[in-house]
């Protein structure tokens, strides 16, 4: 089934595209510099005072813009350019910002991968890139010596810290002064911005390829779909969404954490901040929602000031939302979008929405519902295969209802992976003069035009009589009052595989009891015809999750560890 939106995103922002044509998204933090000289761009604790309160540093929109221009002078200067492909390995902060926005100024393309992905994957991404630039912390530069194979195409590379025994430049190196306007360099919408890394947390990470165009076209759903303003104040737990505040004119609070742990923040980290600084707006993970409103729900700690939420990189639990919603005035909302690094956003739905009639559904074992597709895209449901698919064909699509691959096209979506074909083949359609991204992801529309997802592609198991779907099994097992979550795993080749159901207890629960509860867990299997043929339950003390958003579980891995307890 097609479900399309025909009204298209907002008019671009102030500054993005120029009359002539092209686009840099760096353009609008110099419209929003103009616009809000002397508004804070970002803010960051710098230190703590004899009571253990935080202590804050910040800049203004013209003093970050003026950094940039410091910076893309020098980057010019020393020989990074237009289409420089820079590997970027710096945390949250100041130089965070600047940098970024100085590598699109000059027109470079900088390489963001996750270092959570493991240093194998990492030296296999950072081949496979061909860098020919790399800025980068002191970690990283460690990382660079001990693995010289995979950046023998780097001819620059910056420290931003201190410089010990691998040399090269140093920040100061690069930043010149006096302060001199920058002009951007005159991209176009299909000119390559960025290279962003997908989490690899359901097979290899794989270098998407950016465009100016896109970067445009996302801020402008966040400007109209969202409603972010200048007026707001953000807190970003995703160093990448970070980026958009300044292209929206909205101050970033950086909050004290590390930005690869997020199921492990302290909540008074993040509670603190947005008190402090009256935050209106914030990005979590569902790990990190859980974490913060499991403590508000402790200590009675209400968010007053926070009027949105939105979370991504996992179904959300219905009970983080409620537990989160207990924290928030009563208009606010929480916005669950659903995407992927190939396409973001696809669709997004409300927690008032969720709350109100899709939980029910998916505690039955409907799947997660998304919401409805963002303006201007076009999402369809096509048959589940897993080659690749060179060229639309109507005859792909399904019905209303049936579960199959959910494929998008629109102004959002990538156009293909960097120097990676088969992967390329495997995931895009031409679609006409489009390119359909296919997202990995299973599922249906609804008769009201809403999407569901049924989990991933690659996590069905397929039996000798039936194919199960990851999400709407693992819904019926999650009813139990003791199960934390659940994850539904295939031992053995597809098409013959046994279905295997690992169970995660509540913290507090000890399982000393499992037969009891494997017993109970059974008997609500036997009652849905989803489930009947899962007679396999394992307990599992810690689910393996995604390196990014700590909240994706590496079926992948619980797979092989079903295996090996089978044996």
């Amino acid at each position: 089934m097609t479900v399309t939106r025909h009204d298209t995103p907002a008019a671009s922002l102030t500054g993005t595209r120029t009359g002539d044509g092209t686009v840099n998204i760096a353009a609008q933090l110099t419209a929003m510099a103009a616009r809000y000289p002397d508004k804070r761009a970002v803010v960051w604790t710098a230190g703590r005072d004899g009571s253990g309160r935080a202590r804050y540093a910040h800049v203004t929109f013209v003093e970050l813009e003026q950094e940039t221009d410091r910076y893309a002078h020098g980057l010019e200067h020393v020989g990074i350019t237009r289409g420089t492909r820079t590997i970027f390995f710096v945390t949250p902060g100041l130089d965070f910002f600047a940098l970024v926005f100085a590598l699109f100024k000059v027109g470079a393309v900088p390489v963001m991968i996750d270092p959570g992905i493991g240093r194998q994957q990492m030296r296999v991404c950072l081949s496979e890139v061909q860098g020919e630039a790399f800025i980068g912390v002191p970690r990283a530069h460690v990382f660079r010596t001990l693995y010289p194979g995979s950046f023998r195409s780097v001819r620059v590379a910056v420290t931003v810290g201190r410089r010990w025994f691998w040399g090269g430049l140093r920040l100061a190196d690069i930043r010149t002064d006096p302060w001199r306007p920058y002009e951007p360099a005159p991209t176009h919408e299909t000119d390559p911005a960025a290279i962003l890394f997908t989490s690899g947390s359901t097979g290899p990470a794989k270098g998407v390829l950016y465009d100016h165009g896109m970067f445009d076209a996302q801020v402008r759903y966040l400007h109209s779909h969202f409603g972010y303003s200048a007026e707001e104040v953000d807190l970003p737990t995703f160093p990448l969404f970070a980026l958009f505040d300044a292209a929206l004119g909205m101050t970033a609070v950086i909050p004290e954490m590390d930005f690869s742990r997020p199921g492990s923040v302290d909540p008074r980290k993040i509670i603190e901040p947005i008190a402090d600084h009256g935050v209106t707006h914030m990005f979590g993970s569902p790990a990190l929602l859980d974490r913060v409103s499991r403590y508000g729900e402790a200590n009675g700690t209400t968010l007053p000031t926070l009027k949105r939420v939105v979370t991504a990189g996992a179904p959300v639990p219905p009970v983080v939302l409620e537990r989160m919603h207990a924290m928030l005035r009563p208009e606010a909302e929480l916005h669950t979008p659903y995407g992927a690094t190939e396409a973001l956003p696809v669709a997004s739905i409300g927690s008032r929405e969720i709350l109100n009639d899709t939980a029910e559904q998916t505690k039955r074992g409907a799947g997660t519902c998304v919401g409805r597709p963002m303006n201007g895209l076009d999402v369809r449901i096509i048959r589940i295969d897993d080659a690749p698919i060179a060229d639309w064909s109507d005859d792909l699509e399904l019905p209303a209802g049936e579960i199959g691959e959910i494929t998008v096209t629109g102004s959002v979506v990538t156009r293909s992976y960097h120097n990676n074909p088969g992967a390329t083949a495997l995931a895009k359609i031409a679609h006409g003069t489009s390119i359909r991204h296919r997202m990995g992801d299973v599922g249906y529309v609804d008769e009201v035009g809403r999407l569901w997802f049924c989990g991933r592609k690659a996590h069905r198991v397929v039996t000798r009589t039936a194919t199960l779907f990851t999400v709407p099994c693992e819904a019926i097992f999650n009813r139990h009052p003791r199960v934390f979550r659940s994850a539904l795993v295939g031992v053995g080749d597809p098409g013959q595989q046994t279905p295997v159901i690992c169970i995660q207890l509540e913290d507090d629960d000890t399982g000393s009891d499992q037969a009891v509860l494997t017993r109970e867990l059974l008997t609500l299997a036997a009652a849905d015809a989803r489930t009947r043929d899962i007679t396999t339950v394992l307990f599992h003390p810690g689910f393996p999750v995604d390196a990014r958003h700590n909240s994706k579980i590496v079926r992948e891995k619980l797979a092989v560890w079903a295996a090996e307890q089978l044996r």
